[in-house]
Parts: C-alpha cells; structure tokens; sequence
C-alpha cells in the first residue's frame, strides 16, 4: 500500500508539472498582449514606450523557459504573479473567491448526498412502481437540462413571480439556495440513477437472498449490506464530481454574481489577465488529482479486492 500511495504521488507530480507548462505555454502564445488589453478596458490609450515599459515591469519581454521556470518557482512559494487587471497579488484575489466558492459546493455536496440517497433508494425499494417511474422521469430532465437554463428558470419563478428569493449577490444565507439547488440539480439526478442501479444489480446476489431466508428484515439488509456494497462503485464518480464543482462554477457563479473562483476566472478570460487564468487551471487540476489520489487511497483500504498483493 505505501509503495502504491508513493507511485500515485510521484504521478500527482508529474501531472500538475506537465499542466503547469501546457497553461502556460498556450498563454504565451496567444495573440493578444495582456497590458494593452489592460489600458483598452480602461479606455485609455497610451505609448508604446509605456506599454514596453510595463510589460518590462511584468516580465513578458523575457524568454519563455526564463518565465517559465521564474513562475514555477515561485508558484511552489504560493506566488502567482500580480493580476494585471487588479494591481494586486494572484493569490490575494484567489484567497477572497476560494472560500466562497468552497462555501457552496459545501451545500450543493449536502444536498446532493441526501437527496440522491434518499431518492435512489426509494426507487430500487419501488421499482417499476409508480414513484420509481415518477423519480425517473425527474431525474432524466434533472441530467438533460443546462445548468445556465436551470438557474434562469429557479430566478424566474422564485425571484421574479413569486419574490421570495434573491435573483443574485452574496450577503445572507438566502443568496446561496438558488446557486447550490442549481449546482446539485445535475448531480442529485446523476446519483439517484446510479445508486438505483446500483442497489438493483446488489438485491440481485445470493447472500441477499440467504440474509432473507433467515429471517433478516428487509430493511436492515438493504441499509446494513446491499447499500455500502452498491456504494462502492459510486465512491470514484462521487469524487470526480467534488473536483467538477469545485473547479467548473463559472457558469452558475457568473448567472448569480456569486463571487467566487469560477466568475474571478470568467473575468479575467475577458480582461486576459494571463496570471489569474493560469492560476484557475492549476487550481482546478490541483483539485482533480488530489481528489482522484485521495479517493484511489480509500477505495483500496475499504475494498480488500483493490488492494495490492491482497
């Protein structure tokens, strides 16, 4: 296992280094120049010589591989550069959006976990009843529908005709219900239909049936055996989806003017602030991987069949 978890970090490694030069690479090469773009936004019009002065002051006049590995060093630190939108540190204007981003992927992720349990296993309970079919149906239209299109609905009706929500902004706690419904919708309705699945295919084995010809209540078979084994195969998926929140909120940030990571990068994809951008994309992978490593370390402790030389 320690050689496994060694193996699996050297990987960590090589993935975020290999990420880090790609994001970097491809903004470099890129045809707009990040301080012209800065004094335009600005409506302002300037020299050349005070655009090369600035670009000197940020280092972009320098080599690639020199910018590169002045970067990289110094992101090790926990450095990202200066915004060149902002005037303010990269890691500064991460450290304000990052907890309110974590915030609401924290309440997307409760509901998610209690919904799609208690929805799946209400419908493997009832299957092919009338509420499995019910609970279906919604869950088809939960996965089918954009995440944009969804909130604009959850603003019309709960903001706009019947008022008792804000359409946007942060504040009080009210703020957060439409941004996390609309952020969980997607994954609530993935989940129901995976652990659905997943029970059926588990009721289906031979000791669930010994469990009942000795008397075991259903009840208990279902919450004490056939769900932790079903859920297994669920731990990855859920994972991934905890990595896909965290790093893919742009578009409900941006809908609801939630200030967090993914409209702080929507910004600066518009402004080409170049520092910010690739400080997203090294937080959304760092984030993917973590995850990943940490969630492949579990699954091979609470499954003996994954574990190596087991």
């Amino acid at each position: 296992m320690t050689k496994y978890i060694i193996n699996r970090f050297i990987q960590l490694i090589f993935i975020m280094l290999v990420v880090s030069f790609l994001t970097f690479f491809i903004t470099s090469i890129l045809p707009s120049d990040p301080v012209t773009m800065k004094y335009e936004s600005m409506n302002q019009q300037v020299s050349k010589e005070v655009i090369e002065k600035e670009r000197e002051k940020l280092g972009l006049n320098k080599g690639f591989m020199e910018r590169y590995t002045n970067w990289l060093l110094a992101a090790l630190k926990g450095d990202f550069g200066t915004s060149i939108k902002y005037a303010v540190p990269v890691s500064e204007k991460l450290g304000q959006a990052i907890p309110n981003t974590v915030s609401l992927v924290f309440i997307s992720i409760i509901l998610t976990i209690i919904f799609s349990l208690l929805f799946g296993i209400l419908s493997a309970v009832r299957h092919n009843t009338v509420v499995d079919n019910i609970i279906r149906f919604i869950s088809f239209i939960g996965i089918s529908m954009p995440s944009f299109w969804l909130g604009l609905l959850l603003i019309y009706w709960f903001a706009i005709r019947l008022k008792i929500l804000p359409t946007s902004g942060m504040g009080e706690a009210k703020h957060m219900v439409l941004p996390a419904i609309t952020l969980s919708i997607w994954s609530i309705s993935a989940y129901v239909r995976r652990i659905r699945a997943g029970l059926l295919e588990e009721m289906k084995k031979n000791y669930v049936v010994g469990l009942l010809s000795r008397g075991v209540p259903y009840r208990r078979i279902i919450l004490n055996h056939v769900l932790p084994n079903s859920l297994i195969g669920v731990l990855t998926m859920f994972a991934m989806t905890i990595g896909g929140m965290l790093g893919g909120t742009i578009v409900v940030e941006n809908i609801f003017a939630w200030q967090g990571v993914g409209k702080l990068a929507m910004e600066a994809i518009s402004n080409r602030d170049y520092p910010i951008i690739q400080a997203y994309v090294v937080w959304m992978a760092l984030i993917y991987v973590g995850i990943n490593f940490l969630v492949d370390i579990l699954h091979r402790s609470i499954d003996p069949r994954m574990r190596i030389g087991g």
